[in-house]
């Protein structure tokens, strides 16, 4: 039994059962023995390898769209460009050489920033970043950015943000908790109280009997900030994860360990604990606050931004095993068996603002 399992035991013993969300935030964000505050989980050695892990072309796309949406603006001055949940750093530093290559003004005049609230993952990013010209500020939330345009970053960042769970059972749906079995081990049950019914989407009353529903009031809250960020003083956002383009009824919370799938309540705090993150729900949020949402699956917006192109020119000039490597790296970047079609896009721009790849608000 891991050290955060006993003490998640000892918890339910002493109060009762807990929510999921609660469950997945002690699960990631425990300060002594959460998940992302004791490892470095990135990379071959560790639990899963991100996009700008697999290939620079990742990171270096991505910089060239936030150069775009830059120019866009009107090339505003001051302006910050951050990126929140910046994982090792490696999309940072990736979109710092091409923003320098791009644009030697922007990159000199611009703030850079990284929003993380791991103090291991903040050393490991400057690490990564150590031999970088520019300078990089930390931060622990936007809050402390500085009062002018804002071109945000985030990639894998909502998967991670903690979520409620209901499950439909006999004539109403109950929030679904973590709790103990007659053998002390951590099981799921249903709670005991009925929920109000506006938290649900309006197709629940049709869902079967066991059905789940996910809801996720904390990365609303987050995504509800960075609009407000945005709306308030110009700038974009860029955002991609796994999740669907449209709300549906289903469980997708899942733990990641090793490279592989593994249960939930298994191993607290040596897995990753992530669920599948609803875009629409997302976009709805940033509608409200008055500016435009733009969503894609990966794939396309790869495709779109040139990394067929981009894979050509690296590979122009190098051996047969470079250009199979960029090729590897393409497909699984973009291809639809592999990320592409499985992690989407959420582009958030001002109001009748174009952009490559988005044309008009979807």
């Amino acid at each position: 039994m891991t050290h955060l399992k006993t003490r998640i035991v000892g918890l339910i013993e002493a109060l009762g059962p807990i929510p999921i969300n609660e469950y997945m935030a002690l699960c990631l964000f425990d300060p002594e023995h959460g998940y992302y505050t004791t490892r470095e989980p990135f990379g071959t050695a560790g639990d899963f390898i991100t996009a700008p892990e697999i290939s620079q072309m990742f990171g270096e796309l991505v910089g060239v769209w936030i150069y775009q949406a830059w120019l866009a603006a009107g090339r505003p001055m001051p302006v910050t460009v951050a990126e929140i949940g910046p994982g090792r750093g490696t999309l940072m530093k990736d979109m710092l050489r091409t923003l320098s290559r791009l644009d030697p003004g922007l990159a000199n005049g611009a703030a850079f920033a990284m929003i993380e609230t791991s103090p291991r993952l903040a050393e490991i990013q400057r690490q990564t970043l150590a031999a970088t010209p520019f300078a990089v500020g930390l931060h622990e939330t936007i809050d402390t950015l500085p009062p002018q345009p804002l071109f945000l970053v985030g990639n894998e960042l909502f998967d991670a943000v903690p979520i409620r769970q209901f499950i439909r059972a006999g004539a109403g749906w109950r929030e679904r908790m973590v709790g103990l079995d007659d053998t002390r081990e951590l099981r799921f049950f249903a709670g005991a109280g009925s929920i109000d019914p506006t938290l649900l989407p309006v197709d629940a009353a049709e869902a079967p009997q066991g059905a789940v529903v996910e809801v996720a009031p904390a990365r609303a809250a987050l995504m509800a900030a960075i609009a407000q960020r945005i709306e308030s003083h110009g700038g974009a956002g860029l955002f991609l994860d796994y999740g669907h383009l449209q709300p549906g009824i289903g469980d997708t919370l899942q733990a990641l360990r090793r490279h592989g799938h593994e249960d939930v309540l298994a191993n607290p705090g040596e897995a990753d604990v992530t669920a599948h993150v609803d875009f629409a729900g997302l976009a709805a949020i940033v509608r409200a606050h008055g500016l435009d949402a733009h969503l894609s699956t990966q794939g396309d917006f790869l495709l779109g931004m040139g990394i067929l192109e981009r894979a050509g020119r690296l590979g122009a000039d190098a051996d047969q095993a470079t250009r199979e490597r960029l090729a590897g790296e393409v497909e699984r970047l973009a291809g639809p068996q592999a990320m592409g079609e499985l992690f989407k896009v959420l582009a958030v721009v001002p109001r009748g603002m174009a952009v490559r790849t988005f044309t008009t608000a979807d």
